[in-house]
Parts: C-alpha cells; structure tokens; sequence
C-alpha cells in the first residue's frame, strides 16, 4: 500500500495555504495570494506543478501555476469563452454573452497525455488544454449539448457550474463530468460527443423528478482501484454506481444522518468504502444538531457509521464544502466554512484539529 501523503494543500478565503507533516505534526510550510479567495488548488501528481484558481472580486477570475509546490508563481492566461458563446441565467428569459465566472475545478488529464488539463468552469464549460496550461480551448461537444440552453440552470449560483472531472485511467478519451444543475455526462470519444448518465437519479426540485437532464450532484468520485464503481454526493442523498455511471442507486433517504452535504471521498482500494460529511438540509446548512461528524461506510453504502472522535459536539455551525474533504491512502482531511481544519490518520475513527483560525476553507487537497 503507497504512503499517506505528508502535505497538504488549503484554498481559502484568503489565500492558498500548503502545510507539511513532519516528526513533530503539522505546520503551515507557506501562504501564497494573501487575501485573494482561492476556489481550487491541486498538485499534478504527473508533473509536480501546483495548481490555484483564484477568484478576484474586482479583477475576475485567474489562473497560477507553481513549478516549485508553491514558493513561487505565475499567472497562465485564464481561459476565454468565444464571443458567439452565450448563457441564459435563470433569472431571465433573455440570453447574454458567456464570460468565465468561476473555475471550479482543475483536473489533470491521463497519465498517457502529461500534458492535458481540464478546467470546469461557472458558467457550465469545460476547458482542456494540451500544452501543460499554456493555452486553453472550450469543448464545444459539451458546451453545445442539446439540452444545455433550456435544461441546465444554477445550483446555488446563476448559472450552471463544472465541478468534477473523472478520467477513466484504463481510457483516457472517456471523461465524466459533474454539473450543478443538469447532472452526469460522459464522452468516449475524446470529448467529441457527450452524453447524460442519470438514471436511477430522483431530483425532487423538479417537476418530473426523474428527468434524465437537470440533476443536481453536489460531488463525485471514482474508486482507484475499481473505476467503475463511482460515489456521488447528491443535493438528494448518497448514490452510488456500480457499473461506471450507467445507473446510480440511492443509497440513503432524507431522515438519515448521511443524506444532504457537498462532498465525497471514494477509499482508493476498497470499492465497498467512503466517507461523506452530513449537513442538515439544503436550506440549514451547518453540522447535523449542532455536531460535527464524519459517516462512514464498508459495506458499499447498505450502512453508515458516524465518526465523531475530536470533532466538536456542541454548538458546532460549520460546513464541509465538495472539494474540502480529501483521502490519502487510510488518512483523511478536511476543512470547514469556519476556518477549521481537520485530520485523521486512522481512516476516520479520529481527528485531530490541524487549526481553528484559518480562513473559510473552499477545498482541501493532499499532494499525492
């Protein structure tokens, strides 16, 4: 079994923080874009190269990449939406040029392609470069879906947003996204064509609940060791696929401990195992009575243990946002809305607090 990654990499509120573990704990190593909200970061485990979106609230959204885990950085121009490019939000009926709102996630492409990237965006696009991220183009295959202009609309924002990325490891050509609102869709044939794998899915917000387009996954992961089965994290419970995505089976109801949150963690070996962190519902969203705690199952969902060991138990408001919970080999980590930030090395059973006074904590990401 491979070791637990010994870093950690924080997108905040405030910056980007990369903490180390050594002989004596964990300790912040450095604290890059100070005072900028930092979306997603993410290691290229093929290259090395460090990853940050960053989301300026008066110069937009940019793109930096470290080639040295963080002490230094440049800017890569952020991708561009082509001006025939348009997007109707949900507020109105009259549609307006797309412009890039948000990069929601930065995935790295197959091993056999070092140097392809994938951007999922806000508002609902998918960028992919192939020259290690000097240079972007939309996927027009996705972007111009059938359904994408009357079928996708926002999940919590305006407009429809890209927030996770799966490349099938045994195939790179065949890619999954997730998309708030409108759902799972997949290519295989390099991002030409895509399609919607929803079935099994129940959006009880809509009108026909088991529409094929308008979903709304919150979250998910594949098992390394067996990618075809995938664990999703729904704005309507935990679903789980065992046949890569064709057909998902709810595996919790609302009442349960683990229904409503945002993120997932998929263990990389065992395909009966994942962690998720509840919230109490779509419109209270903190800790489940005030308790934070972690659930767990080993059984492929049939049931859920919560873990509770070192997380506060009273008065707790905190919530765990979809890129802010991370595994690594039998350790875990994540962190909160209220700055807390979490770790486990015993897969769950314990956490330890890594610190209570880091800013709001938007993803969390091991540096394997």
């Amino acid at each position: 079994m491979a070791a637990p990654s010994d870093t950690l990499i924080l997108g905040t509120r405030k910056g980007l923080f990369v903490l180390a573990r050594g002989k004596s704990g964990w300790r912040v190593k450095s604290h890059s874009h100070a005072g900028s909200p930092v979306p997603y970061a993410k290691r290229d485990p093929r290259s090395g190269v460090l990853w940050a979106s960053l989301d300026h609230g008066h110069w937009g959204c940019k793109l930096q990449r470290s080639r040295d885990g963080g002490g230094s950085w440049e800017e890569v121009p952020a991708p561009k939406f082509p001006k025939s490019a348009r997007v109707k939000p949900w507020t109105t009926t009259k549609s307006r040029p797309a412009t890039l709102r948000y990069i929601w996630v930065i995935a790295p492409g197959g091993d056999d392609r070092p140097d392809t990237l994938l951007l999922g965006t806000d508002p609902g696009g998918l960028f992919r470069s192939d020259d290690g991220g000097d240079s972007f183009r939309l996927i027009k295959g996705l972007w111009n879906h059938p359904t994408r202009f009357e079928k996708w609309f926002g999940g919590g924002r305006d407009l429809p947003g890209i927030h996770s990325v799966f490349v099938d490891p045994r195939d790179s050509r065949r890619v999954l996204v997730g998309i708030s609102c409108a759902g799972v869709f997949e290519t295989t044939d390099d991002m030409k064509s895509w399609r919607p794998l929803n079935r099994g899915m129940l959006a009880d917000f809509l009108p026909d609940p088991k529409a094929d387009v308008g979903q709304d996954p919150h979250y998910f992961e594949a098992c390394a060791a067996a990618p075809d089965v995938l664990w999703q994290q729904n704005h309507a419970g935990v679903y789980r696929s065992t046949d890569g995505a064709r057909s998902w089976k709810l595996l919790t109801k609302k009442g349960d401990l683990a229904y409503f949150g945002f993120a997932i963690a998929a263990d990389e070996r065992d395909s009966e195992c994942a962690w998720v962190v509840p919230a109490t519902s779509d419109t209270l969203r903190y800790a489940v009575d005030g308790k934070l705690c972690v659930c767990r199952t080993t059984d492929g969902g049939k049931t859920w243990k919560a873990q509770r060991k070192g997380l506060p138990q009273k008065n707790c408001y905190d919530v765990v946002f979809r890129h802010a919970l991370d595994k690594s080999h039998g350790t875990l980590a994540f962190g909160t809305t209220t700055g807390n930030v979490f770790w486990s090395g015993d897969r769950g059973r314990s956490w330890d607090c890594l610190g209570a006074s880091f800013p709001p904590v938007y993803s969390v990401r091991f540096a394997d």
